[in-house]
C-alpha cells in the first residue's frame, strides 16, 4: 500500500481526532498509562520502532522516518515509534536522518540546500534495496498528525539543542504534545540543569526521557538525581559493546541491582536499544545482544529474554514484529482495552 498524504488530509486528522488529554479512551491515553505508571506494568514489555521499524526477518521493508512505516506499527500495535528531526532551508521540520539527500531518497545533495518546496521532487527510498516509494519526505507535522493519539512519537532531534522548543511547538500546535518524548544524554549536574531549564521552557506536558550510558555512569546515585528533578517516566540506558567478540553477561553498570532498585523506586521504565548501527558492531548499544542476534541469528531469548531478565520494560528495535511475536509467545504483552485504529484507513487512504 502506497501513503502521500496531501496537506488536506492531513487536516482532516488533525480535525478528526481530538487528541489523547481531550480524549482519554484513545489507544495513545492507554498507553500514556503505561508509560507513567512502570511499577504497575512490569509484566508488559512497551515496543519501540526505531525510526518507525522498518525490518522484518532481518530485511529492510519500508523506508525509514515513514508515513508508511507508522501505518505499519499502529497495525502492529507498537506503544512508540522514534523518528529523527531534521529542517529544511525555509525552516520546515522534515523526519529524515541524514543530513544529506543521497541515502533515503532520489535526490542527490544537502538538505538544508532545499526548500520544502524543492524537496518535493524527491521520493524516499529504501537504503539497503534502493527500492524507491511513493512517498515524499514526511513534514514533522504530517508525521505527528499521523500518530496522533494512536502511538507515541520519540524525537531524535539532529539539530542543535535549542530546536527542541520548535519541534515541541509543533506538537502543540496540533494539541498533542503529551505524546511526545524527548531525550537528552545527561552525565553530569551541569547537564540535569540545563535539561530541567529545557523542560521549563517547553512546559510540563511533554515526556522528557535521559539517555544515561555506561562509559560516563556507573553510579547509581546519580541516576537518581538525573531522574528525579525531571519526572522520568523512562531512562535509555546504553550498554556499550566495548569489545566486538564480546556478549554482556549481565547488562552491565545500568542494569546492577541498585539501578534496577532505583526504578522501582522512581516509578520509571528502564529502556534498551537492540536496533543495528551501520558500520558498528552488532548490538552496539546492548551489550552485543542487539537484532541481528535475536533474528539473523534466530536467538532471540538472549536478546529480549535477556533484557527483560535484566529488568527492561521497553525495548527499541528494528525489528519490531520479532520483538511483538516473542513477547506475545512468552506471555509479556498485555492487551490494550481499545484496539489500535488506522485514521488513515478510515479516511479511505
Amino acid at each position: 500500500m502506497r501513503f502521500a498524504l496531501t496537506a488536506a488530509v492531513i487536516a482532516l486528522l488533525a480535525m478528526a481526532f481530538p487528541s489523547a488529554a481531550d480524549q482519554p479512551g484513545t489507544r495513545a491515553a492507554a498507553i500514556l498509562d503505561r508509560f507513567h505508571h512502570a511499577n504497575q506494568w512490569r509484566d508488559h514489555i512497551m515496543v519501540v520502532g526505531h525510526r518507525g521499524g522498518v525490518r522484518e526477518n532481518g530485511e529492510v521493508v519500508r523506508a525509514e522516518n515513514s508515513l508508511e512505516a507508522i501505518e505499519a506499527a499502529v497495525a502492529l500495535g507498537i506503544e512508540v515509534v522514534e523518528i529523527d528531526v531534521q529542517k529544511t532551508r525555509d525552516g520546515v521540520y522534515v523526519a529524515l536522518h541524514d543530513s544529506w539527500l543521497d541515502r533515503t531518497t532520489t535526490c542527490h545533495g544537502r538538505l538544508i540546500d532545499r526548500t520544502l518546496d524543492q524537496l518535493a521532487e524527491c521520493r524516499l527510498r529504501i537504503a539497503e534495496t534502493g527500492r524507491v516509494r511513493n512517498e515524499r519526505v514526511p513534514t514533522l507535522k504530517a508525521i505527528l498528525s499521523a500518530a496522533r493519539d494512536r502511538v507515541l512519537v520519540n524525537i531524535d532531534n539532529k539539530l542543535d539543542f535549542d530546536e527542541l522548543e520548535g519541534i515541541v511547538a509543533e506538537a502543540r500546535s496540533l494539541g498533542m504534545e503529551e505524546q511526545l518524548i524527548v531525550k537528552q544524554n545527561l552525565w553530569n549536574a551541569a547537564k540535569v540543569a540545563e535539561a530541567k531549564a529545557l523542560l521549563a521552557k517547553i512546559g510540563a506536558k511533554v515526556q522528557f526521557m535521559p539517555i544515561i550510558a555506561d562509559d560516563a555512569v556507573r553510579d547509581a546515585g546519580f541516576v537518581r538525581s538525573a531522574t528525579g528533578p525531571v519526572s522520568a517516566s523512562a531512562v535509555e540506558l546504553i550498554n556499550w559493546r566495548r569489545e566486538a567478540g564480546s556478549l554482556t553477561g549481565n547488562g552491565g553498570a545500568l542494569f546492577r541491582p541498585m539501578v534496577r532498585a532505583e526504578a522501582v523506586r522512581g516509578d520509571w521504565h528502564m529502556w534498551v536499544n537492540t536496533y543495528a548501527i551501520v558500520n558498528k558492531p552488532a548490538g552496539f548499544l546492548a551489550g552485543g545482544r542487539g537484532d541481528q542476534l535475536a533474528v539473523e541469528a534466530s536467538n532471540p531469548d538472549e536478546v529480549f529474554g535477556f533484557w527483560i531478565e535484566q529488568g527492561a520494560t521497553i525495548i527499541q528495535t528494528d525489528e519490531p514484529k520479532a520483538a511483538i511475536d516473542w513477547m506475545n509467545a512468552h506471555g509479556y504483552r498485555r492487551a490494550y482495552d481499545l484496539p489500535a485504529v488506522s485514521a488513515l484507513a478510515d479516511l479511505g487512504g
